[in-house]
């Protein structure tokens, strides 16, 4: 058959001077060539996709120098793990921490001092409790080292003021318990919530807010109380306007020679937490050390709300009680009353968990720091929280593991 060759605007020109032989051993070449070639590409596209990882998908793989998919998400999981071992691991180290901080014995000699103290509920001074209540408080606070009585008496209106209707039977519990419990003194309490984190609330950055508190104390010392206890909250690690009124206070209760007393923030457990708590959760909980050291030297009493402290497990929290009793007592004036809050409640809510935060882990982690800090220290007590939701055993605990005694 004769050959032929397509013409035409769109024909591939032919090689001139070659017999038909040896065109169709050049198109056999070229052909090779064409096959050869495809199979380059063929075996480049099979590496690319191995490259391209498990998933190997055509075109995962790109030649601009962008990694292939697979490559990205193994690098993205990788710094995910890093990030989360870099918040992980100062947190683990510090549990473990509190592990060993449980470990020991507590010294000789580490019982009350006789200075300990307990919140009493707002039902003592608002006509709901009577003589016989009186009677059978002294009999269960006799022979145990309580001093103090945090009596509910407010809480303070978010301008400072104090209606005198919210203490109405103060002058006889009062005169009772001098009568029943000769040397206890009863002290105010007085507290509210502040606009630290919410627009509702008591502002201390206002000056007629704090000179409106300061009278109000001045006024209930008035009616024979021994004592101003404050317990404002969320209070934020580094607050001068809360300096500002303990440096006003003082001036009242000590012109009534009475103690100020406040409720303290725990102490960073680690540097700088409440920063970076703060940032995380909006919610600061904790003060530095130093900061807590500026407010112990403005009162004569600072009670660690040494609870409410996320920790899982007893030994976590006795730990966590005694690294805090520890970091208290590095920076309390010798002069200072400093008590360590007791669990005397029973919540499971966010950050208390009750089967963990016992009375005998708290009084076992109280003598553990105490004994390692400052064994001998006169000025020093627990505070027992609170007693309308007290139990047989948390009164049992304290009196066995703090008071010494049956």
């Amino acid at each position: 058959m004769e050959h032929t060759t397509e013409t035409g605007p769109n024909a591939e020109p032919q090689p001139e001077g070659k017999t038909d032989d040896e065109r169709e051993k050049t198109d056999a070449d070229e052909q090779g060539k064409t096959d050869a070639d495809e199979q380059e590409k063929a075996d480049a596209g099979q590496e690319e996709r191995v490259d391209a990882g498990p998933e190997g998908q055509a075109g995962s793989g790109k030649k601009d120098g962008t990694p292939p998919r697979g490559r990205r998400f193994r690098w993205v999981r990788r710094v995910a793990l890093g990030l989360v071992l870099v918040l992980l691991l100062p947190l683990l180290a510090a549990e473990t921490a509190l592990l060993v901080n449980y470990t020991g014995d507590p010294a000789a000699g580490t019982y009350t001092r006789g200075r300990d103290a307990i919140w009493l509920g707002h039902a003592w001074v608002d006509g709901r409790k009577g003589d016989a209540d009186v009677a059978a408080l002294a009999r269960r606070l006799r022979g145990t080292g309580i001093r103090d009585l945090y009596v509910h008496a407010g809480p303070l209106e978010h301008d400072g003021t104090l209606p005198k209707s919210a203490y109405q039977n103060a002058r006889w519990l009062i005169a009772a318990v001098h009568r029943a419990l000769p040397g206890v003194r009863v002290q105010a309490w007085l507290g509210d919530k502040l606009a630290t984190e919410s627009p509702d609330g008591l502002r201390l950055e206002r000056a007629a807010t704090r000179a409106a508190v300061v009278r109000s104390t001045r006024e209930i010392l008035s009616t024979g109380f021994d004592g101003a206890h404050f317990d404002l909250e969320p209070l934020h690690s580094g607050d001068r306007n809360y300096l500002a009124l303990l440096d006003a206070l003082r001036g009242v209760t000590r012109a009534h020679r009475v103690p100020l007393s406040v409720a303290a923030h725990q102490i960073d457990p680690l540097p700088a937490f409440h920063s970076v708590w703060g940032t995380l959760a909006g919610h600061p909980k904790w003060w530095s050390q130093a900061y807590f050291g500026q407010v112990a030297r403005r009162v004569d009493q600072i009670a660690v709300m040494s609870y409410d402290t996320m920790q899982p497990l007893q030994s976590l929290y006795g730990g966590y009680v005694a690294q805090q009793t520890s970091l208290a007592l590095e920076v309390t004036p010798p002069t200072t009353d400093l008590l360590m809050g007791l669990p005397f409640f029973h919540e499971n809510r966010v950050g208390h968990r009750a089967a963990a935060e016992t009375v005998p882990a708290a009084v076992r982690g109280v003598r553990l720091g105490l004994s390692r800090t400052d064994a001998d220290r006169t000025r020093f007590g627990v505070a027992l929280y609170v007693d309308f939701a007290a139990t047989e055993d948390d009164w049992t605990a304290y009196r066995k593991g703090w008071v010494h005694s049956s």
